[in-house]
């Protein structure tokens, strides 16, 4: 079995507290984990020193033992310099307009080509 970094939620309704937990990847999101290893706080200001804690040596422990992150505590390990910046994953597809989309816009200049012309 894998085991996975991920955000455990936890607080109440509106008022999200997340743990940073080593887990199996198959268990449930806030199921059974193996450990903690610090805990996410998004109502803090982003300035504070609570908003983000992790014990870094069983966060390294984990990592070196072949646990996968997810993407959002890769992101907050990459900014804690606990491992290598990731580039974030762009879709470039989803930049591209559909069929219909660019006929419409292909009638459109057409028409005011026309117009102009």
């Amino acid at each position: 079995m894998a085991v996975k970094l991920r955000l455990a939620r936890h607080g109440s309704k509106k008022r999200p507290f997340y743990y940073i937990v080593a887990a199996q990847d198959q268990a449930p999101r806030d199921g059974a984990f193996l450990e903690k290893v610090g805990f996410y706080n998004p109502m803090a200001p982003k300035d504070s020193a609570d908003r983000i804690r992790v014990d870094a040596e069983a966060a390294k422990k984990w990592l070196a033992n072949g646990a996968q992150p997810t993407d959002r505590v890769a992101t907050m390990f990459g900014n804690l310099g606990l491992i290598e910046k990731r580039a974030y994953r762009v879709s470039p597809q989803k930049a591209v307009a559909g069929k219909k989309r660019t006929q419409r816009a292909e009638k459109k200049a057409e028409r005011l080509a026309a117009v102009t012309a």
